[in-house]
């Protein structure tokens, strides 16, 4: 039987959602000093409460020095690093789940990508201490007493998106953060429990993971759901922190903690293959992780069409960012029957339908986005800048 967008979908650990759409998790450049949400910040979740069956939140780093990992002079990362973080992440909860869709919160620590923390002038950490030639500022390698507590970190994290009503929390395990850079051979040259071998460098995401199924084991709902993002591959030219056979190895592990989902973060597409591969990674990493774990897939959706090849073809869930970026009722208008409706491309007058953070709004109005991947049409509203939020030439890092 071929896939629907407007399937339901049960987890292995049963909670259900009303469509294979998903809005994944997107930075919205919104929070206060400290990581905290703001009223931009709940305005653009408001908006996006239908986006898909289930919302996932933008990043929230779980230790003091996870973050923040946004650009300086912009609005911060938001934070769950402490019980104070509480109400704020309760209020994105709140937002998201307010037409009565799935909401996720992802966790996460930036180690060395933390360069709003650098900016403040902290000590900025990483699985090694290495001189990396696109940072402006050094890093520390981490001491094992470190390593045990940001782990810690993660399940408290766990505990807390529990209290705040969310529905599940994604580990994020791509984007060049924290674990992945203790899965790169690029970031991490230790030679202890956590890192050498590619067993040795599977060590700390695999911590992660029991740390966070512990915590839900003992606080959650039966159903609460647990899904986990990572980047496919590593491979910048000649210089290869991993390749696929390498990750699919990491994820039959992590696969054996009883995921409810795997999110793969691509920028190649929904249907994009590793070099001289037959399948998509969507193909590859499905067989690795078996028919009880969901697999989604993020990358280069913005209409119905494009959003139904991908979950006919590739994928369980298909991930769509910038299209609810662009159009936040990207999958009510599909649910409805009204997918020939959706705005595909942002334009002065889809920007005022948006409901963006100003943030947001002076990232996609600048020429290189701050890193982030463009819009279509972008250049119809790049007229609109303000350079309210100074010209940082500093950006994110992507994949």
């Amino acid at each position: 039987m071929v896939k629907q967008l407007t399937d339901h979908v049960t987890f292995r650990h049963g909670a259900t959602i009303n469509s294979r759409v998903v809005m994944p998790p997107m930075l919205t450049f919104s929070g206060q000093e400290g990581g905290f949400a703001s009223e931009d910040t709940l305005k653009y979740y408001n908006a996006r409460s239908q986006a898909g069956g289930m919302m996932i939140s933008e990043y929230h780093y779980v230790s003091e020095t996870g973050g923040p990992c946004s650009v300086p002079g912009f609005p911060e990362q938001l934070g769950i690093q402490d019980d104070d973080h509480l109400e704020s992440i309760r209020s994105i909860a709140k937002a998201l789940k307010r037409d009565g869709n799935k909401a996720i919160l992802q966790i996460h620590h930036g180690g060395r990508e933390a360069m709003g923390r650098a900016a403040k002038g902290k000590e900025v950490l990483a699985p090694s201490g290495i001189d990396f030639s696109f940072l402006d500022y050094p890093v520390r390698e981490m001491t094992n007493e470190e390593i045990e507590g940001i782990i810690k970190d993660f399940g408290k994290a766990t505990k807390r998106a529990i209290d705040a009503g969310f529905d599940g929390v994604e580990i994020h395990g791509a984007n060049h953060y924290l674990l992945q850079q203790f899965f790169s051979t690029i970031s991490n040259h230790r030679s202890d429990h956590w890192g050498g071998s590619l067993e040795k460098r599977m060590n700390f995401p695999l911590a992660v993971v029991d740390e966070v199924k512990r915590v839900i084991a003992e606080y959650a709902p039966k159903d609460f759901i647990l899904g986990y993002r990572i980047s496919p591959e590593e491979i910048h030219g000649n210089a290869i922190g991993y390749t696929y056979k390498e990750s699919t190895q990491l994820i039959a592990e992590v696969a054996k903690r009883e995921l409810d989902y795997l999110s793969l973060s691509i920028l190649g597409g929904y249907d994009a293959k590793p070099k001289g591969a037959d399948q998509s990674f969507g193909q590859i990493f499905k067989q690795i992780v078996g028919d009880d774990t969901k697999v989604m897939v993020v990358g280069g959706v913005f209409s119905e069409a494009a959003a139904a090849d991908a979950v006919a073809n590739h994928t369980d869930l298909i991930g769509v960012g910038r299209g609810t970026l662009i159009d936040p009722l990207f999958g009510k208008k599909i649910l409805d029957g009204q997918g020939d409706t959706i705005v595909s491309q942002i334009s002065p007058e889809q920007v005022k339908k948006t409901a963006w953070t100003p943030g947001l709004f002076e990232a996609f109005t600048r020429e290189d986005s701050l890193g982030l991947p463009a819009l279509p049409g972008q250049e119809s509203i790049l007229s609109l800048h303000t350079g309210q939020f100074g010209e940082a030439a500093t950006s994110l890092p992507t994949d």
